[in-house]
């Protein structure tokens, strides 16, 4: 299948997965189902008479026709009316998962027979003849005369039923438009429309949320039309439902569109896809708001109580998953994915999500952990490193246990990965170390130099980490090439007896994350998406581990020249195959020699024509980015997994991985100044003013220089510069001396200089020449 237009399920841990196809298939009748509208429409009586006079506060007149019409309902006997089970037993929405670690997607375009829903006649619309030229002169009389007769007769026609909205909004009334590239409706029309609903009067503004409760509680007989879809998706743009008096109303329109069968999830996400940048955002952050009030509520009255509406977060959270997949399908995205964080969530209990998660997986029971992109990478590092610990623990407690139970005396080394190391092998030694020690990886480290006195306080650590990576990453070593043009490394292809060392990069990758410290490595965006092809590490070890879809934009990431150059050949409007002369074949040099490589069987007499250059290109960019690397990689990917071997990873994005590791390119200057410490100076001192004066006016690169020689690192931990702990202390020598820095400690020393042009000059020079002095 496409991974194109795939829309993404709630993620399931390893242990439930398996399990969830089985459980779907006998609960499936139970997706239909939706709580009672009526236990939270009293509760939306309550919440609306309590809102202020200004606002829609007034609703007893229809909210005794909400009631009316869903006792109309439980009279009814026809087989095909909508059943609605008692609200205590539906705590949420059934998340309609998959397992996130296989990315299962189902493709609109390509979906199954027994997948798609039929296409249904669409009903024969009702005559609407105004147009956005007659509304907008309609609004502007209304305005100067106060008379808004003709603003109201209009959207209360609009608003009144589905086929109504359909009428207004559809482009042309006489065309299905049952397509996933076209919606079919007039969003200029529709923007107009709900632009000019806040500035109507009251009356208005509740005509058109009466109407969308008549539309909500209409009894729905089988599957739902485009025309419906429609209707849902110009209703979820009203921007009535950033006001919290309207929570009741916009839930109950979350929850019929969350619990949409499948192939209608398609055509929404693809109609999303196509909104304004403004748009969008609005209906994300409209969502994220409903989900962090409905947690956190500024009024609890305003809300029925939280047992009679435990849907209303599952509802909001898989409407935001539809969106989210409609950002991931456009390149470049509409929004950031950094927009979909809720931080509300990183003050919920985070750890009792996960283990909710890890429990259930793919049952009934609600776990944000189902929808990993709604969870802001600080919080995601909190349930890694809370993981982390528990196993770090469990695994010292174990220990402990075999050492008592044998009758030996405990020994507090045993609690942690103890590494001891010579200077001159650091290396073999360390590869040595983890290689024997295996078991104790996931203990807390402590490394020693063999020969040196000191305790390791968080200082060794981080001073073995910087000289190993420093060491192994050296373009001398052979392991990776470094690539000027884009400034990263990569595997190289060379072929060798032992990739032993590319798990020990796995290794140190996999230690840095779980004991929170932060790497100057520079891989590419993909490495990380290899990383976590899967997230687990697969059962059966002939599964292929490290291979991921591959593009151009890839390898554009490492090899710009080379990406551009096979850019270049797919729109060459020549003749490829005599203008190129190239077959399904490729070179590379290894150790002096030219070694050639064929991309698919028999391919040097293959020749590249126009007509099969696209499979060459992505054969090509596959060869480079997975097969002639695949051995490399796949040691480096057990030696991070083998550390990492945690279910919250599959929480995570790649570009998530590479901010664990490496830490945030983004730097907040200002925040570093306020979080700073010092030693022999006082913040208030003349020195330190003209310190935080210059650094403050350094362009982006000089203030990236003066991380890097202070902290090793030019990037900033997921917990912002407050987590770097830096230092400034001051340096009793001449002021003709330049700063020094201690790496390991986040520490700068810095000589008392009398003015803020001799401080800037010797700063400069310091942090611009640290290759090889000043680093200790």
């Amino acid at each position: 299948m496409s991974e194109a237009g795939r829309v993404p399920s709630p993620a399931a841990p390893p242990e439930v997965a398996a399990a969830a196809p089985d459980d779907r298939k006998g609960k499936e009748p139970e997706r239909e189902k939706l709580p009672p509208i009526v236990s939270a429409g009293a509760g939306a009586t309550a919440g609306l008479d309590r809102g202020s006079k200004g606002q829609i506060s007034t609703f007893s007149s229809f909210i005794s026709t909400v009631n009316q019409k869903k006792e109309a309902a439980e009279n009814r006997s026809s087989p095909t009316h909508l059943v609605f089970p008692n609200i205590k037993n539906v705590r949420d929405l059934p998340p309609i998962c998959l397992d996130v670690r296989q990315k299962q997607r189902i493709s609109t375009e390509a979906s199954s027979s027994e997948m798609k829903a039929p296409v249904l006649p669409e009903p024969v619309l009702p005559n609407q003849p105004k147009t956005i030229k007659d509304f907008q002169e309609d609004t502007e009389k209304a305005k100067l005369s106060g008379d808004w007769k003709a603003v109201h007769d209009f959207y209360l026609t609009t608003f009144d039923c589905f086929p109504e909205l359909n009428a207004a909004f559809k482009k042309d009334a006489t065309t299905s438009f049952n397509t996933i590239e076209d919606s079919g409706i007039n969003a200029k029309f529709v923007n107009a429309v709900y632009d000019a609903l806040l500035n109507t009067p009251q009356d208005i503004q509740k005509t058109v949320l009466k109407g969308i409760i008549n539309s909500l509680l209409r009894e729905w007989k089988g599957p739902r039309t485009k025309d419906d879809l429609r209707a849902y998706f110009i209703l979820l743009q009203n921007p009535q439902f950033n006001n919290t008096s309207t929570y009741v109303i916009y839930a109950h329109l979350l929850r019929q569109i969350a619990t949409l069968v499948e192939a209608d999830h398609h055509f929404l996400v693809h109609w999303f896809k196509k909104l304004s940048q403004k748009r969008f955002k609005q209906l994300v952050e409209r969502l994220l708001q409903f989900i962090s009030l409905r947690l956190f509520p500024a009024k609890p009255e305003e809300f029925p109580p939280i047992t009679k509406c435990s849907w209303w977060i599952p509802s909001a959270s898989k409407v935001l998953s539809l969106l989210n997949t409609a950002n991931s399908l456009v390149h470049p995205p509409l929004i950031p994915y950094t927009d979909f964080y809720n931080s509300t969530l990183d003050h919920i209990d985070l750890m009792e999500e996960y283990h909710t998660w890890q429990s259930f997986g793919n049952s009934h029971r609600f776990s944000f952990c189902q929808y990993p992109f709604v969870i802001s990478i600080a919080a995601k590092k909190i349930i890694i490193q809370r993981d982390s610990e528990q196993q770090m623990i469990s695994i010292a407690r174990q220990s402990l246990v075999d050492k008592v139970s044998r009758r030996q005396r405990p020994d507090m080394n045993m609690l942690f990965l103890n590494m001891k190391v010579r200077r001159t092998h650091l290396v073999s030694d360390s590869l040595d170390e983890l290689t024997r020690k295996r078991a104790d990886l996931k203990k807390k480290l402590k490394v020693t130099f063999v020969g040196e006195a000191g305790l390791d306080m968080g200082g060794l650590t981080k001073e073995w980490f910087l000289l190993l990576i420093r060491q192994i990453f050296h373009p001398d070593y052979g392991m990776f090439t470094y690539h000027k043009d884009s400034h990263c490394h990569w595997f190289s292809s060379f072929k060798c007896d032992n990739y032993s060392e590319f798990r020990l990069v796995g290794i140190l990758m996999g230690l840095a994350v779980y004991n929170s410290i932060t790497l100057d490595i520079r891989f590419p965006p993909c490495c990380y998406k290899k990383l976590l092809s899967p997230p687990i590490i697969p059962s059966d070890q002939n599964t292929p581990v490290g291979i991921c879809s591959v593009t151009t934009d890839d390898l554009c990431q490492i090899m710009p020249e080379l990406a551009h150059g096979l850019s270049e050949l797919l729109s060459y409007e020549g003749n490829v195959e005599e203008d190129f002369y190239s077959t399904f074949q490729v070179f590379q040099e290894e150790f002096g020699i030219i070694k050639s490589y064929n991309l698919k069987p028999g391919g040097d007499k293959i020749p590249v024509t126009n007509q099969n250059r696209k499979e060459y290109v992505q054969l090509y960019v596959d060869f480079l980015l997975n097969k002639s690397i695949y051995k490399q990689f796949a040691a480096f990917y057990y030696g991070f997994h083998s550390v990492c071997a945690s279910n919250a990873l599959m929480l995570l994005r790649p570009e998530e991985v590479e901010i664990l590791v490496c830490g945030s390119p983004e730097l907040d200057m200002h925040a570093l100044q306020r979080s700073t410490q010092y030693d022999g100076y006082a913040k208030t001192d003349l020195t330190i003013r003209y310190f935080w004066d210059v650094v403050l006016g350094f362009p982006l690169d000089l203030q990236k220089k003066l991380l890097h020689f202070t902290t090793g690192s030019d990037r900033v931990p997921v917990g912002g510069m407050a987590d770097l702990n830096f230092k400034i202390s001051k340096n009793e020598t001449s002021t003709n001396w330049l700063p020094v820095a201690h790496t390991c400690f986040n520490q700068l020393c810095l000589p008392p200089y009398k003015s803020k042009k001799d401080l800037k000059q010797k700063l400069i020079i310091g942090i611009s020449n640290s290759e090889g002095f000043g680093l200790e």
